[in-house]
């Protein structure tokens, strides 16, 4: 009998459910110390309790969320220690990216970097958080992209979201640590070839984020 269509359609779903909450949490929608309660969540989705069920099982597993017995879940504080490791495998994992992407990448590729690039300047210029990260996602993304390492892609699918929640409690921080001028040396040694000079200036860039282990809101336009 062919694989039954079921189980995919109910994987897919858990895993838009899960995607979906992680971006009110990464956005600030889903706030910490919110209850978050199962058929609450359902009814906004337009879905069953279940696949929210996994989704929150997942959550709490990388500790944006915490369930306590008989207890409704809670949205986490971000702990200085779980978003410090996140950024160390991230740090990682966008370095061994660009290092095996650097040979594969195209002159369309590098010009994607670029002018995410110029959108990440601008929208930390007017102090715009969400259309920032999303501009820094674009960027680092094109080399994950090239570089086609599916291992790589899945660690940074469970990890990312605890840095960009924090970067976001941090943006002023954020707009300070000169990721711009980083960004555009990272592209040209990409565009040289340099495989070794562009993994080192990558890893530079995610370690200026060393800070977010402070992590008081800070809501100060840049």
């Amino acid at each position: 009998m062919p694989i039954s269509e079921v189980p995919l359609r109910r994987r897919l779903l858990r895993d838009d459910v899960h995607d979906r909450l992680v971006d009110a949490l990464v956005s600030g929608e889903l706030a910490p110390g919110e209850q978050l309660r199962d058929q609450e969540l359902a009814e906004r989705l337009g879905v069953s309790r279940t696949p929210v069920r996994e989704a929150l099982l997942r959550l709490e597993q990388v500790g944006f969320v915490e369930t306590s017995p008989g207890r409704s879940t809670v949205v986490t504080q971000p702990e200085a220690r779980a978003v410090r490791e996140a950024q160390s495998v991230v740090a990682a994992m966008h370095q061994l990216a660009v290092r095996e992407a650097a040979p594969l990448l195209t002159a369309d590729d590098l010009d994607e970097m670029r002018a995410a690039n110029l959108d990440f300047a601008a929208a930390l210029e007017r102090g715009d958080v969400d259309a920032a990260l999303a501009a820094d996602d674009l960027l680092h993304g094109v080399p994950v992209r090239a570089a086609g390492n599916r291992a790589v892609a899945a660690v940074l699918a469970q990890h990312t979201p605890l840095v960009r929640r924090a970067e976001r409690l941090r943006f002023s921080s954020l707009a300070g640590r000169g990721s711009v001028d980083l960004h555009d040396r990272l592209v040209d040694h990409l565009a040289r070839r340099d495989a070794e000079a562009a993994a080192a200036v990558e890893l530079a860039t995610w370690q200026t984020l060393s800070h977010l282990v402070d992590l008081e809101p800070d809501t100060t336009p840049a």
